[in-house]
């Protein structure tokens, strides 16, 4: 398999080239979780995955409960659905917390304080009384639990991991916290092993063709568990071998399908942060640089540029910077702009 039919064959999965979704939720929850540490551009991740959408329709998804953003799968907010929250949560939170454990000993928490914590937050929050971080760090701070931001966020931090709460509506651009149980009343939950074949099945089917070594960077799962669940779903996949490393795909991309996807890409955007291995991104005998994969402008399924932008009043500044510009390559990215503008509803300026 060719580096081109990788990317094609991932943006496919990822719904990027093309899409029947219509709401957020159908998105997050064929993709099991979106990296979302960057809010504005994590709802750019999802609109890029859904068929004409606007930027008030992800945010009313996030405020009303149907997309929710919390820690899982690594040490790093995700968007998550309703439903699928809590078994996410049982099958990759342990991994989590062990990760987290140094930073925990440094910042002088135990479970004890923890159990504290948790009793505070659980009184704070019920009948849905939505607070933000600053408001819930002066309340602990009256019941002598003190802390700067860092030790804040590793305590907020660990109450998601331990179920017991998660992102609430914003209020105006305030994130909130609210209780899971009464956020996410009707989340599943899974037996282990069911857990791990379902994030198994919906990892391989949204980014294949992908690897094992991918799928535990991903999913911070141990090499053992991830053979495990692969083992459960292998029958169902395609399987190539790539200078001795083993890739699993669907192989219902249908042949007509030929036309790479030009677009923004949003910081930590799933093309990119979905993989272990992100080489295929690059041009042949690019060295890249930590930062290759940050706000970058994707021609020809590869990387070709970065972008900033800076919001004003009624339209959006973009700094485009091609690595090699030239005229069919400004053509290409046209839809690129244009798509993120109606996203936006703002008029795109070019810098």
């Amino acid at each position: 398999m060719s580096p081109e039919e990788i990317r094609l064959r991932r943006q496919y999965n990822q719904k990027l080239l093309q899409s029947d979704f219509t709401t957020p939720e159908q998105v997050v929850s064929y993709m099991a979780g979106m990296q979302a540490q960057e809010y504005a551009m994590a709802k750019w991740a999802v609109a890029l995955r859904m068929q004409e959408t606007v930027e008030s329709e992800v945010e009313k998804a996030f405020n009303d409960g149907r997309i929710l953003r919390t820690h899982l799968l690594r040490s790093t907010w995700h968007f998550v659905t309703q439903e699928d929250i809590r078994w996410m949560l049982d099958i990759t939170a342990p991994r989590v917390i062990t990760t987290n454990a140094f930073m925990y000993r440094k910042c002088e928490l135990d479970s004890a304080l923890f159990n504290k914590c948790n009793t505070i937050l659980e009184q704070l929050l019920r009948d849905n009384n939505y607070l933000s971080r600053d408001s819930i760090k002066t309340e602990l701070a009256n019941k002598g639990i003190e802390g700067d931001g860092l030790r804040i966020s590793l305590i907020m931090m660990q109450a998601e991991l331990e179920g017991l709460i998660c992102s609430g509506p914003r209020q105006g651009n305030q994130f909130t916290y609210a209780l899971i149980d009464e956020r996410a009343p009707n989340a599943k939950r899974l037996s282990g092993e069911e857990a791990l074949r379902e994030l198994c099945l919906r990892y391989f089917k949204s980014r294949g063709p992908a690897s094992l070594k991918d799928f535990t960077t991903w999913s911070s799962l141990t090499v053992k568990d991830a053979k495990d669940g692969l083992g459960m779903i292998a029958q169902d996949f395609e399987k190539t071998t790539i200078e001795g490393v083993e890739y699993y795909y669907l192989s219902d991309m249908p042949p007509m399908v030929k036309k790479q996807f030009d677009f923004l890409m949003p910081d930590y955007d799933e093309y990119g942060m979905g993989y272990k291995d992100r080489s295929v991104l690059l041009e042949q005998g690019s060295a890249g640089n930590k930062n290759q994969f940050d706000r970058v402008i994707i021609v020809n399924g590869m990387i070709a540029g970065s972008w900033k932008r800076t919001l004003k009043k009624n339209s959006v500044l973009l700094d485009l910077q091609l690595f090699k510009p030239h005229k069919a390559t400004d053509r290409l990215i046209v839809s690129a702009i244009e798509k993120y503008s109606k996203f936006l509803g703002r008029k795109v300026e070019l810098v």
